[in-house]
């Protein structure tokens, strides 16, 4: 008997917590970032919160161990929202990335980024996260970070 697709999918999604699965959130506002890791640490994830976007690419220079990239549409200045997750993707082409705002800057986004509407549910920001985990490339998805660092 076929288990159901939800729970195949539950079986290649990569655990968090004690396995590693880290999320990187950039943004501007401190009680956002706040409340974006606390669902994400409520997730079992591993949460590393950056307050501009020049942070948030060198985190991911320096090699830092990084899953997806959860980024706000505020965050403001030379390296804003769009222009981080295309510098994001291109030093780390698997990187999940999820863009919390409305559709505006879509057309500047890495094509794969994951839409996290401003009006999105408590737990949208989990789901997103575990979405972006999927969507990576097979051989990825299943090793967390701080075994590819």
């Amino acid at each position: 008997m076929a288990a159901p697709p939800d729970v195949l999918a539950q079986r290649v999604e990569p655990q968090g917590g004690c396995y590693g699965v880290q999320i990187l959130v950039a943004g501007r506002r401190k009680g956002w970032r706040n409340d974006v890791c606390a669902q994400i640490r409520r997730a079992g994830f591993c949460a590393t919160t950056v307050d501009s976007g020049v942070d948030a690419l060198t985190v991911l220079v320096l090699g830092i161990p990084v899953d997806v990239l959860v980024t706000d549409a505020e965050l403001q200045g030379e390296l804003c929202c769009s222009r981080l997750a295309a510098e994001a993707k291109a030093l780390r082409p698997n990187l999940g990335i999820i863009y919390a705002g409305d559709e505006s800057a879509v057309s500047t986004l890495p094509p794969d980024a994951i839409i996290l509407p401003a009006d999105a549910e408590e737990e949208g920001v989990t789901k997103r996260v575990r979405q972006a985990l999927r969507s990576r490339a097979p051989a990825d998805a299943t090793e967390p970070a701080h075994k590819r660092a």
